[in-house]
C-alpha cells in the first residue's frame, strides 16, 4: 500500500491520501482522543505523540499536529497507523460511534418561501463549488444558517481548514465573492462557532 502525503495551507495539517475511500459519504471530525474511540483509525492516530486533531475526507485524513511536534517524527508514525488500519480491513467507525461527530449543519431552521430558495442555492454552490476546493486543501466547509435581513452566510471551516492562517481569506475573498457574485441577497460570509 502507497499513502502519499501533501502539505495544506495550515502549516500544522497535513493530508495523507491512501489511495482508496475513507468516508465517502460522510466527513468526521475527532478534536480529542476522546472523541476518537469511535473510530479504530482516530483512536490509533491519537495515540502518536503530536497529534492534536484528525479528520476523514471521502478519499484522505487530514492531521493536524500539536504546535511542539515536529513532522518529521509524527508523519511516519501516522503514515504506519493509517497503513496498518486499511491493511487490517477494520471499520472506519466503531458500532456506535458516540464521540464521532459528522458535519453540523444548520441550527434546526426552517427557511420558507423565498429565504428556501436562497438558501438551496447557496448550499448548492458551496456543494458544488466550494466543498472540493475545500477538500482539496485536507477541510471541509458547512453551511450553518442564513440571515435573511442582514444578508450574512454563516459556514463553519473544519479539518485543515479549522484554524488555518488563511481560512479567514478563504471565507472573505473566496467563498463571499462567489456567493455574492450568484446570489446577490448575500452581503458577507462569516465563520460560525
Amino acid at each position: 500500500m502507497f499513502i502519499q502525503t501533501q502539505p495544506t495551507p495550515n502549516p500544522a495539517t497535513l493530508k495523507f491520501l491512501p489511495g482508496q475511500e475513507v468516508s465517502p459519504s460522510t466527513p468526521y471530525e475527532f478534536a480529542t482522543q476522546d472523541e476518537a474511540v469511535a473510530s479504530p483509525l482516530a483512536f490509533a492516530l491519537f495515540s502518536v505523540s503530536g497529534v492534536a486533531g484528525v479528520f476523514f475526507g471521502s478519499d484522505f485524513v487530514s492531521i493536524t499536529k500539536s504546535e511542539d511536534a515536529d513532522w518529521s517524527v509524527v508523519k511516519p508514525q501516522a503514515l504506519a497507523a493509517i497503513m496498518d488500519h486499511f491493511v487490517s480491513g477494520a471499520p472506519l467507525l466503531a458500532d456506535a460511534a458516540p464521540g464521532a461527530r459528522p458535519p453540523e449543519g444548520e441550527d434546526d431552521i426552517v427557511y420558507e418561501g423565498e429565504t428556501a430558495e436562497i438558501v438551496a442555492e447557496i448550499k448548492e454552490l458551496i456543494a458544488t463549488r466550494v466543498r472540493p476546493a475545500v477538500a482539496n486543501d485536507g477541510g471541509d466547509i458547512i453551511f450553518k444558517r442564513f440571515d435573511a435581513d442582514t444578508g450574512i452566510v454563516y459556514l463553519a471551516m473544519r479539518g485543515a481548514c479549522s484554524g488555518c492562517p488563511s481560512s479567514a481569506m478563504t471565507l472573505k475573498s473566496g467563498v463571499e465573492n462567489l456567493l455574492r457574485h450568484y446570489v446577490p441577497e448575500v452581503t458577507a460570509v462569516e465563520a460560525a462557532a
